[in-house]
């Protein structure tokens, strides 16, 4: 049984807000690569159609690197990883979203599992 439920987060400085619709209680991923370990996100991954972004697209910047399948959006003006855009390995197309952007989340409840992304 799943308990989607819908958030709202964004970057620091407020220019880049979305909302999602996510379940929590699922385990969230804590990446060791070497983007997520240098930023210390923690992710959710939904489908495309889970994701609403509500301002801000024109202050994003992305960065991409190695096989260049994700795309790593940062606020251009306060540098925050709020979530990012790609495919999933079954092809279709996903956001990624750094939990710890979501408005009023408590972080030591959620089930945080390691992944050796660094060793991919």
């Amino acid at each position: 049984m799943t308990e989607l439920k819908t958030y709202e987060g964004g970057c620091h400085c407020g220019k880049v807000r979305y909302e999602v619709k996510l379940d929590l209680t699922q385990p969230m991923i804590a990446c060791n690569c070497s983007i997520c370990g240098k930023t210390g996100s923690v992710l959710g991954f939904v489908p495309v159609d889970s994701f609403t972004l509500r301002s801000g697209e024109q202050n994003l910047t992305d960065y991409q690197f190695n096989k260049k399948v994700i795309h790593h959006l940062f606020c251009s003006t306060c540098g925050v990883r709020s979530f990012a855009r790609g495919t999933g390995p079954d092809g279709k197309e996903m956001r990624a979203i750094n939990v710890r952007c979501l408005d009023n989340i408590d972080l030591e409840k959620l089930n945080v599992m390691k992944f050796n992304g660094r060793d991919r």
